[in-house]
């Protein structure tokens, strides 16, 4: 995958309205696997597949169009987190508990919600399998289940968070450890890694660095910090406009990038890093470290793998332009799960969840879909504690941008927007 494609989701829900684009071409079979009606609690007219962003997002839509009764969505976990935020809290700028709302909350109102684990998919019989061997039939399949993350494939993870001076914005559970470790440094190497898979949020890795710097020149620890960022990827950032800011500020505030090093081993107990160089297969490196920021390797979740709606690596194989599924009909992906050629970020949702509305409504109808997503993403990249670059971009990695003003810019008002405008956005507005 690209650079650009690897780019969870940054919180920026773009503020203008989704691009209209021509229609599709025609699809030359458009029959529907419909499904006998079942018994109440077996069937129903939408199914939902995950609580987050998208399926909220999504059933909140079907919703208003079927009724409440007829839309489930299928969510096992009982606390709905806003994602983005985390960054912030790694930074020590936003409280943990900002993040988090009850499942329950941010449900729709009459909408079914099934606490249960998906097990299986059966699109040929328009049914899935949930824990306990129930099975649930619909008519149309809404599938957001996100990614996942696999702290497990770097040898001495999890069990290394165990240890002090390491933590990891993307987990509830370690995302405190980071605001403890940047606090507790005292001199030497601060390294922050970048994954050789997609990632959700590829700004984030980046965005913890930044606030570190920032942190230790406010307490007087710059100068005893070399802060090393050790990145899989050949770039800095997918899209050249913003890359080129970044390179910038990296410079500016004497930061080491070193390209192409993936974190294969954590040896907490001994505070090192190794990491492998992806250009010379087989040769490893060794860095000590006072602090270990760790972005994990992730990937599609793992009831995604091998299924009937999955591409040969197991994420959602939908058309990039409608959502649509590209051999059911009646089964539409959105957001992090999918195998959209953009970056998985919630401002990505935001866009797409316009997209698939269209693309249901039309569905519905028995009509082809005209609305046309670009891939529109966007991500705040914070650079301070009052400093934020935005970018917006699409499927090619052009600047999409919002605002008539130069966007790779560092900008308070656009922190603000990221620490404070986007949340209410999320909670009040784009989950509803």
């Amino acid at each position: 995958m690209s650079a650009i494609g690897v780019v969870s989701s940054c919180s920026c829900l773009r503020p203008g309205v989704w691009l209209l684009k021509p229609g599709m071409q025609k699809m030359s079979s458009f029959g529907l696997h419909t499904a006998a009606r079942c018994a109440a609690k077996e069937y129903y007219e939408v199914l939902v597949l995950g609580g987050g962003t998208g399926g909220i997002t999504m059933s909140a839509r079907m919703k208003r169009k079927v009724g409440a009764g007829n839309v489930a969505v299928v969510e096992p976990s009982k606390t709905h987190y806003y994602q983005p935020l985390w960054t912030l809290v790694g930074g020590g700028a936003k409280q943990l508990a900002t993040s988090a709302r009850p499942t329950g909350s941010v449900m729709p109102k009459g909408v079914e919600w099934i606490k249960s684990q998906v097990t299986a998919l059966d699109p040929d019989k328009n049914c899935v399998w949930l824990e306990n061997d129930i099975k649930i039939s619909y008519k149309y399949l809404i599938i957001a289940l996100g990614i996942s993350l696999h702290y497990e494939k770097i040898k001495g993870l999890p069990e290394g968070f165990h240890h002090p001076k390491i933590g990891s914005n993307y987990s509830v559970h370690t995302v405190e450890k980071t605001w403890k470790a940047l606090q507790d440094f005292k001199e030497g190497n601060a390294i922050f890694t970048f994954p050789n898979t997609p990632v959700k949020c590829a700004g984030a890795p980046q965005k913890i660095m930044y606030l570190s710097e920032a942190y230790w020149r406010k307490t007087g620890k710059r100068s005893k910090a070399n802060i090393m960022f050790n990145t899989s990827l050949g770039v800095i950032f997918g899209v050249k406009k913003y890359a080129g800011a970044l390179l910038e500020i990296i410079k500016e505030r004497n930061i080491a990038v070193n390209y192409k090093r993936n974190l294969v081993e954590v040896r907490a107990d001994k505070q090192e890093a190794v990491f492998e160089n992806l250009d010379k297969p087989g040769v490893t490196e060794v860095h000590q470290y006072e602090m270990l920021h760790v972005t994990p390797p992730m990937g599609p979740p793992n009831v995604l793998i091998n299924s009937p709606v999955s591409d040969e690596i197991g994420w959602v194989d939908v058309d990039k332009e409608t959502l649509q599924h590209k051999k059911y009909p009646n089964v539409f992906g959105i957001g992090d799960c999918t195998n959209l050629p953009t970056s998985k970020t919630a401002a990505a949702v935001a866009a797409q969840s316009g997209v698939l509305d269209k693309t249901i409504s039309l569905v519905m109808k028995n009509q082809l879909p005209t609305k046309k997503y670009d891939g529109y993403t966007s991500c705040p990249l914070v650079t301070g504690y009052n400093k934020v670059i935005l970018a917006e971009f699409d499927y090619d990695g052009q600047p999409l941008e919002t605002f008539p003003i130069d966007q790779s810019k560092e900008r308070v008002t656009m922190y603000h927007m990221k620490a404070d405008m986007m949340p209410f956005l999320y909670w009040n507005a784009l989950l509803k």
